[in-house]
């Protein structure tokens, strides 16, 4: 059992009045639960709470006027093993349940198709955890973490052929490699305490041997550490924050410690 203690504090500038939808409270889970929790939205009364994703976690909505502030704190346990890849074996397709099919496919930001070429050449002969592990290995040694520019809208073939990108990369990477596999994958927004620079972190949840397992291709986070927020087909699905008009960040601060 691991027990996190979790704050983020978000402030932005708003031109103009605006809806946002937000995302960021951890999620209660068969795996992980909330022992406290606790979000302040500005100073807006019209605030109302929908399921996120595949009713993994919540969202809010809140409309808002000049700024925005979010306030949120929470202590989470989790109780999720490691996964031992090694001995996960792929999922046959014919036995995936309705609930992991979507994932085989195309999204926004993840292509299949390019990486199919990869797959058959580097990873010939490889199956389940197996493969999942050499492929998330193989995405450590080309990718330098970090990013010179403004990379949201870079989709994961883009990001695999400069070399560079950050969490949300690696993780759109990994994700495609997979689908291009046959092994449905799908995006996960998390909280963990080992991240650098301390931030959201994304990382991919691949169904192997009848279920989901968390893997993160930088390697700064583990599965039994990880407090998750929500899922989606890629980073489209589960934005902390989506404003529907225009904000301009002024601060923006996430803190995780073990308890």
């Amino acid at each position: 059992m691991t027990l996190l203690q979790i704050s983020a504090d978000l402030s932005y500038r708003l031109p103009a009045p605006c809806t946002i939808l937000v995302q960021v409270e951890a999620a209660t889970t068969a795996e992980q639960r909330l022992d406290q929790s606790r979000i302040t939205i500005g100073a807006a009364e019209d605030k109302s709470v929908v399921p996120a994703h595949d009713r993994i976690g919540t969202r809010l909505w809140t409309t808002q006027q000049e700024q925005l502030t979010v306030s949120y704190t929470a202590q989470v346990a989790i109780d999720r093993p490691d996964p031992d890849f090694a001995r996960l074996a792929a999922t046959p397709l014919a036995q995936l349940p309705g609930e992991a099919v979507p994932y085989l496919f195309n999204s926004l930001y993840c292509s299949v198709s390019a990486f199919d070429h990869l797959i058959t050449d580097q990873f010939a002969g490889l199956s389940g955890g197996p493969l999942v592990t050499a492929m998330a290995e193989h995405i450590g040694q080309v990718m330098t973490y970090g990013s010179d520019s403004d990379n949201a809208h870079t989709n994961a073939w883009e990001s695999y052929d400069a070399g560079k990108g950050v969490c949300r990369d690696y993780a759109h990477i990994l994700i495609s490699m997979a689908r291009a596999a046959d092994i449905p994958a799908r995006f996960a927004s998390t909280y963990a305490p080992d991240v650098e620079p301390q931030d959201f972190h994304a990382v991919p949840e691949v169904f192997l041997d009848g279920r989901w397992h968390l893997i993160d291709p930088t390697g700064m986070a583990q599965a039994s550490e990880m407090a998750v927020i929500g899922i989606g087909r890629d980073a489209t699905d589960v934005s902390f924050l989506t404003a529907f008009g225009s904000m301009q960040m002024v601060e923006q601060r996430v803190a995780v410690t073990r308890a």
